[in-house]
């Protein structure tokens, strides 16, 4: 039964490793069934859950069957996982209960006994029934099967690990069923025993990981160990999982080498330090690299061996995830951190021997990738690989230079010996290169040859690389390669091939305004221009170069006498100039203007000074400096005269101009501010501090590229303006840092004169400055004479006096002595004429040229002011005192007036009106000794005060109030008021009350004046008042003048008493006071208090056999809702005109609120028939019935129509309902005619007594 032992194969690390699967038992019985098996295992997929939460996957099983051996179970301490057998199974086919205990029981009992000694409990007992075997036996029905017996033998409580395969080479359903069980049982134990034993293993592996910070742990034993957990991943085709392994692994190493550059190395990183003896690149062709694996076994590696062979094995698990494009970026990643870690570990490297390494590892990942890419994938992925190329390109230039591959002479003798150096590290190709024609070893050997062979590969490689930039649109990158392309140039003695690129790089470098660079870029265009002979560009890049302060000081002169050389070497060549930009040479910081508004007239001396600071290391002497000035005429006349250029220009004349921003670009000062924030990060453990560092948070909008514009592009040539106007200073010195200079020019033409262009000569050199901003420009006027009047005040008062200023602007006119100005004098205002005025004589830049007295001369009609004399454009000013006479705006007969109370309605009127001072215009004429015609002001005057009248009756008595309201800022003394009767009569009287006859007003404040008013005759006659009173400043106590007394007219008619309106309340009988809830009896009585009179002669009066009579009607209102009117508030009665007729009305009211209650108010109206015919068919009681009333529009505002209306008043608008019948209308009787002697009494009112809650109203 047992097979002859076969030699166990050497362990070969590659794809093709399987898990190892043991067989014992019958051989020849596995034998035949192994093709089927081996072909059925791996077609289901498993989902194998793994520990710590790790996501399930799906696999396909597949397995290595080998024969049991016991050298092949692990032994303590053995960590390899590829050579440990995950399963045992043990085949046989025995169905003869005597074979059984003869042979096989005791092979099995020795089979497990060897398991249990290793302590594998992963096994697997497979019986394998054949019917034809079944049928040749003689005891056809056993007591218990032969699988019975090995359950019980073998499996006590694991029954499942011994299962029966039924005919596995028929094709039966009932095989099928058979093959199914056993496979899925054959996965599950797999998928257990890997579970379980990897589970166990990367426990040991953190352990050991564990142990890193104790003496004598090794790196490179953990990295077998690591390594081989990755193998088995790789094996199970799980490469993510396998590809984490040496990521991590990758991370470690990494971390230690960052530690030991900052003073804290393990004792294992010496291993790594050992110099570098052997430089051949990376190897990517084989899966696993044996060599540097056994290195790396012995300790013996170097750094390069293990970042050579960690990169090799994540290469290969990358491409087997079809990820090509994130090798090239590990690799650049790689390379320049390779380069980092030797200095960090300072590891002793021959000179070029990592630039050949790098070289030679960036084109075998790139020839890897080809191998596995179609040429389209690469082109479209060219972003991803760019890098390397550049890379390469960059390391490929440095042996070049290293070796003496570039120089002029070529490689003397100790560049050969180092170039031999240099290719015996690389050792022999590689086997699988060796017939490769572009291998990286071939390009490097055949590059390092020659220099025309370097050239060639040098030129190919940077020429690929440009392209390659320029198509993913990386034109910054392309334009940096394109700068190293012009240093071989320039090395090659190629200035025409080299300035292409150096341009280019030059307008990235301002872009993105990089200073360094650009200085070094401009160095090198420098000396390129100067090769090629272009001398306005050399000179245009020496200035600039001689401004550069990232220069040395002697490199700045250098540049700047080669600009002077040429200057005084050219200067005898007429017609011959070279314009370069200013901004390099010297900067315009300032320019002031003499005058400072910039303005000056025809004839005027204009000063100009600017401040310009040289940039050059030395002094340079310019022969001349010169503005050129555009002049031009302005369209609209009046923009341009000196009251509009004064009031428009800017007061201090200093113009400061911006810093040029070149050699940066404009777009670059647009740029958002940096937003930097600190970041820590720390160790989760301890929470101490690992690293710290500084992140930008906007690095996509400080780093995006920015688009070509026109800004960048600099003309090389400035074009040189020629005008008739140019302002010159000659033979100025420019000192490095500020210089002034300054320029003076007298203006002939009016218009405007705009600085176009700064321009400083030395020789044939021109520095200009195209353009100068912001503008400056200035202006020359020529004025015709003016003469403006205005008030000193923000307003002009009337009856007091008054300053007025005069200004007198020349403009060409020269004011002669003799001149003067003709006031025409109006009647209610006078012009004071004082001695002591004087007139001061302005300049036109308002400097005080001189004064001099003003004499006014005035007469009946004009009044005569003469002129001091006074040059053209000058300006003379003098003050003087003018009266307005005071008086009150005339007011409307008040008869017309409605009211119910006179002192209410004048309230009313005083809060109508506002608070506005009432005004008088007074124009002047005035002739100007310039103009043959007239001049006519208006002068504006506000009287101070505003003054009301109003009627005061006590019954029959009338009094006269005045109230003056001060609405002026001055406070007012107040003498001598009186109130007359202008009228024709005598018959009234005036009897002043008022107590003192001097009194003060504030501001905003009145005072009231009262006359008692008494007549002889009836009825009394109407009333003409004219009020006056003496008024002066009370800020001056003597004035130089009198004062006109302030004067108020007003008339009054039908002022007398006609009817007493008498209001009374009584309680309920039987009781003494009013009650809250009660109804009280409410008396009114209207009493006629004189015969009939001129002023009842209207439509209301009727005429009857004894009197006359005249409709009247009244209306009981409450507006303080203290009553409640019960039934009708209002009716009309006829009135009888005669002297102490007496007319009362009964009505009942509830008092709603206890205590002192004010009575209703009494309203009395007249009754106006309507104007037609139907008025006289209808009498009055018909019109009560309608209670349908038309109110007259003069009826007082102060009526509260929505109480009326709730009380069924008859001021209710419910005209709809008669429209055939003609409307009455209602006539407020004018102020004074009506007396209500209830006015302001009061009645106590109790409150009830079954009331819980006292509501008790105080007036």
């Amino acid at each position: 039964m047992d097979a002859p032992e076969e030699p166990l194969p050497p362990v070969i690390y590659t794809m093709e490793n399987k898990p190892i699967v043991t067989c014992a038992g019958d051989q020849n019985l596995f034998t035949s069934i192994y093709p089927t098996l081996s072909q059925q295992l791996p077609r289901e997929p498993m989902e194998w859950r793994r520990s710590y939460g790790r996501a399930p996957k799906m696999i396909h099983l597949e397995s290595n069957f080998v024969q049991f051996k016991e050298e092949l179970l692990p032994k303590e301490g053995n960590k390899a996982l590829l050579t440990f057998p995950f399963l045992h199974i043990y085949w046989t086919e025995c169905c003869d209960t005597e074979v059984y205990k003869a042979t096989v029981k005791d092979d099995l009992t020795k089979w497990q006994n060897v398991l249990k000694a290793h302590s594998s409990v992963d096994w697997l007992i497979v019986v394998v029934e054949n019917d034809a075997k079944k049928k040749n036996k003689t005891n056809i029905l056993p007591r218990t099967s032969i699988v019975d017996k090995i359950r019980n033998d073998f499996c006590n409580k694991q029954s499942d690990r011994c299962i029966v395969l039924s005919d596995p080479l028929k094709d039966s359903s009932r095989t099928q069923e058979s093959w199914n069980a056993f496979l899925t049982k054959l996965r599950t134990l797999l998928l257990m025993s890997f579970t379980k034993n990897l589970g166990k293993f990367e426990d040991d592996m953190r352990t050991l990981r564990e142990k890193r910070t104790e003496p004598g742990w090794s790196f490179c034993e953990y990295f077998m160990v690591q390594e081989e957990l990755a193998f088995v991943f790789e094996m199970l085709q799980q490469f993510e999982d396998a590809l984490v392994q040496y990521d991590e692994l990758d991370a470690l190493f990494s971390q230690y080498v960052v530690n030991f550059g900052a003073g804290d190395g393990a004792n294992w990183l010496t291993f790594f330090c050992q110099p570098v003896k052997s430089w051949n690149g990376l190897i990517l062709r084989k899966p696993i690299d044996m060599e540097k694996r056994e290195l790396i076994q012995r300790q013996e590696a170097t750094l390069l061996d293990l970042r050579s062979y960690l990169f090799a094995r994540q290469c290969t698990l990358l491409l087997f995830l079809q990820r090509p494009w994130e090798v090239a970026q590990r690799a650049l990643e790689l390379l320049h951190s390779c380069v980092q870690e030797l200095k960090l570990l300072e590891v002793s490297v021959p000179p070029g021997a990592l630039d050949c390494w790098v070289f030679l590892s960036c084109l075998e990942v790139l020839q890897r990738i080809e191998g596995c890419c179609d040429r389209m994938q690469i082109d479209s992925n060219i972003a991803h690989t760019v890098g390397l190329w550049s890379y390469a390109t960059e390391k490929l230039k440095s042996l070049g230079y290293l070796c003496g591959l570039v120089s002029e002479k070529g490689p003397n003798s100790e560049d050969l010996n180092r170039t031999v150096d240099l290719l015996a590290g690389l050792g022999a190709e590689r086997p699988e290169t060796a017939n490769t024609a572009q291998s990286p070893y071939k390009k490097l050997k055949e590059a390092l040859s020659s220099v025309e062979t370097f050239e060639k590969h040098y030129l190919d490689l940077s020429h690929a690389t440009v392209e390659m930039y320029t198509s993913i649109g990386r034109i910054r990158s392309a334009k940096f390669v394109g700068k190293d392309l012009a240093e071989f140039y320039m090395r090659k003695k190629s200035p025409q091939k080299a300035e292409t690129y150096l341009q280019g790089a030059l307008k990235n470098y301002l872009a993105e305004g990089w200073a360094l660079p650009i200085t070094h870029t401009r160095k090198q265009l420098a000396e390129c221009q100067k090769h090629l002979g272009q001398i306005e560009n050399y000179l245009q890049t020496s200035s600039l170069l001689a401004s550069d302060h990232h220069l040395t000081e002697e490199e700045r002169k250098y540049f700047c006498q080669e600009i002077l050389n040429f200057a005084s070497q050219y200067s005898d060549i007429p017609g011959h100039k070279v314009v370069l930009p200013m901004h390099s040479f010297a900067h315009l910081r300032d320019l002031r203007f003499t005058p400072s508004n910039a303005v000056v007239h025809v004839g005027g001396i204009l000063s100009v000074e600017i401040t310009v600071c040289s940039q050059m290391p030395v002094p340079v002497h310019v022969e001349q400096i010169a503005i050129n000035v555009h002049f031009s005429v302005e369209k609209n006349s009046y923009r341009k005269t000196a009251e509009w250029l004064t009031k428009h220009k800017t007061s201090n004349g200093i113009i400061n101009f911006p810093m040029e921003t070149l050699p940066f670009s404009t777009s670059q000062n647009s740029l958002p501010a940096l937003e930097l924030y600190e970041m820590f990060e720390r160790s989760p453990s301890d929470n101490s501090l690992n690293t710290t560092g500084i992140i930008c948070k906007n690095v996509h909008m400080l780093l995006r590229r920015q688009e070509s514009s026109s800004a960048l592009d600099t003309p090389s040539g400035v074009a040189l303006e020629e005008g008739a106007h140019v302002l010159k200073c000659g033979g100025v010195t420019l000192e490095p840092g500020a210089n002034t200079v300054m320029f003076r020019t007298q203006a002939k033409e009016p218009g405007t004169y705009t600085l176009r262009q700064l321009c400083a000569s030395a020789g044939p050199v021109y520095f200009v400055l195209p353009h100068l901003y912001p503008l400056a420009q200035y202006d020359v006027y020529s004025q015709e004479p003016q003469l403006h009047v205005e008030p000193l005040a923000d307003s002009l008062l009337a009856g007091i006096p008054q300053k007025v200023k005069f200004t007198v602007t020349t403009g060409h006119y020269t004011v002669k002595n003799g001149d003067s100005l003709q006031l025409s004098n109006v009647e209610a205002m006078l012009i004071l004429c004082h001695a002591e005025n004087r007139a001061v004589i302005y300049s036109n830049t308002r400097e005080k040229a001189s004064d001099a007295s003003l004499q006014v001369q005035s007469s009946d009609k004009v009044t005569s002011i003469s002129l001091p004399a006074a040059p053209a454009y000058h300006m003379i000013e003098f003050e003087l005192e003018v009266l307005s006479l005071p008086s009150a705006p005339a007011t409307e007969v008040e008869s017309n007036m409605l009211g119910m109370t006179e002192v209410q309605r004048k309230h009313k009127d005083t809060q109508k009106a506002g608070h506005y001072m009432a005004t008088m215009d007074h124009k002047v004429s005035i002739e100007c000794p310039w103009s043959i015609y007239s001049t006519v002001i208006a002068l504006t005057f506000s009287v101070p005060f505003r003054t009301t009248h109003a009627v005061l009756s006590a019954g029959t008595r009338k009094y006269i109030q005045v109230c003056v309201q001060n609405l002026s800022e001055l406070d007012f003394h107040l003498s001598d008021s009186d109130l007359v009767d202008t009228g024709d009569g005598t018959d009234l009287q005036l009897l002043p009350l008022n107590t003192t006859s001097q009194q003060h007003i504030y501001s905003q404040q009145s005072v009231f004046f009262v006359w008692e008013l008494t007549w002889t005759q009836e009825p009394p006659p109407s009333l003409h008042g004219r009020f006056s009173m003496g008024f002066r400043p009370a800020s001056e106590e003597q004035l130089s003048i009198s004062l006109k007394p302030y004067t108020y007219e007003f008339q009054l008619e039908n002022f007398f008493t006609l009817y007493n309106v008498k209001a009374e309340i009584l309680p309920p009988v039987g009781t003494e006071l009013c009650r809250t809830g009660s109804l009280c009896a409410l008396e009114v009585s209207i009493t006629r208090l004189s015969d009939l009179l001129e002023v009842d002669r209207d439509e209301a009066l009727t005429e009857s056999d004894e009197y006359f009579s005249t409709k009247l009607m009244y209306e009981v209102v409450d507006n303080s809702s203290n009553w409640a009117v019960c039934g009708k508030s209002s009716g009309v009665i006829s009135m009888p005109v005669v002297a102490q007729a007496t007319h009362r009305v009964h009505m009942e009211v509830m008092p709603l609120f206890a205590g002192y209650l004010p009575l209703p108010d009494v309203r009395l109206f007249k009754y106006l028939p309507h104007h037609s015919a139907h008025s006289s068919q209808l009498d009055a009681d018909s019109w009560i019935e309608n209670d349908s009333l038309s109110v007259d529009k003069h009826v007082d505002d102060q009526l509260d129509s929505s109480s009326s209306k709730s009380r069924g008043s008859v001021h209710s608008a419910a005209s709809t309902e008669h429209k055939g019948l003609p409307m009455p209308r209602l006539q407020a009787l004018p102020p004074g005619q009506v007396f209500n002697s209830s006015t302001s009494m009061q009645i106590l009112v109790i409150p009830s007594k079954d009331d819980h809650v006292l509501e008790v109203s105080v007036t």
